[in-house]
């Protein structure tokens, strides 16, 4: 990494030193969003706030980038993390790139809808505009068990959903409400963001495309990586400056040791973790 030297002392040195490269401030968006378990917490506003103030806040900065991989989670830490973005990027009036690798889907594509421009790879996995909400029921176990489900409440909605009592229509028809009013939001920040996309394909299904066919519908700009594109923008010579990474925990950094660098061991622990990790999104209500 090239030395950073104080504007003050920069007239002092050689002029090979003296040089100004462009500069992009790099911030990595890894994991699920939203709390996934006390040893492994994900994406959140207060876990990357620190990484997007340092990113915005980079002296001599031209843009930012976001680099994404992320199967989505909750939507309240999603919307605020997108706003967030939006926020630093119209107070320091610096263009905001998302890239997405792996997957950005779901609560993942809200944090990318956030860029003003979305670079995708073309095997990246893109979309799943849609909101879930999963979970099991156990009354039936709880009856062969011969164990009774004891609950007081104060407020006939207050236990909805209990997975130990067997489902009721009303809670059902409660959860669908809250879902579509979520979804209205979701279907109306990328609308907003992403006026060119396309009108031949229902694209608010909660369906998935790869990067090569989300271009082809508009919800990315271009295919490409970080690396590739911010030289193409601002030359061979720009400076990428990474920022601590946000991350989405200990079993997500532990797998993605496993395998060589960028060989097929590293890719499968990469899939194997947004597997795992949509699965852990998918068991509560979420994008």
């Amino acid at each position: 990494m090239p030395l950073a030297f104080p504007d003050t002392l920069r007239a002092f040195l050689p002029r090979r030193f003296r040089e100004r490269r462009p500069r992009v401030a790099v911030v990595r968006l890894s994991g699920t969003i939203g709390a996934v378990s006390p040893i492994r917490p994900g994406l959140s506003i207060g876990g990357v706030a620190g990484s997007l103030e340092r990113a915005f806040g980079m002296p001599g900065a031209k843009a930012v980038a976001i680099v994404i991989n992320s199967p989505g989670g909750s939507p309240a830490q999603s919307h605020l993390i997108h706003r967030r973005i939006r926020a630093l990027a119209d107070e320091k009036r610096l263009p905001v790139i998302a890239f997405v690798e792996d997957v950005a889907a779901s609560g993942g594509y809200m944090i990318a809808c956030a860029a003003d421009e979305i670079v995708a790879d073309p095997t990246s996995i893109v979309g799943s505009i849609g909101v879930v909400s999963a979970g099991f029921g156990f009354h039936g176990l709880l009856e062969k068990l011969g164990v009774e489900r004891r609950v007081h409440t104060q407020g006939e909605a207050k236990s909805m959903l209990d997975p130990f009592r067997p489902e009721d229509p009303t809670d059902v028809e409660r959860l669908k409400r809250i879902q579509a009013d979520v979804q209205d939001l979701f279907t109306s920040l990328v609308t907003a963001r992403r006026p060119t996309l396309s009108q031949s394909e229902n694209l608010f299904t909660g369906a998935v495309w790869t990067g090569r066919q989300a271009l082809g519908l508009g919800l990315v700009d271009a295919l490409g990586d970080v690396r590739t594109a911010m030289r193409a923008r601002y030359g061979d010579k720009v400076d990428l400056r990474l920022v601590a990474e946000a991350r989405g925990g200990f079993l997500s950094r532990l797998l993605r040791r496993g395998g060589a660098p960028g060989g097929i061991g590293s890719g499968l622990a990469e899939g194997a973790m947004a597997a795992l990790e949509e699965r852990a999104a998918f068991a509560r209500f979420g994008l």
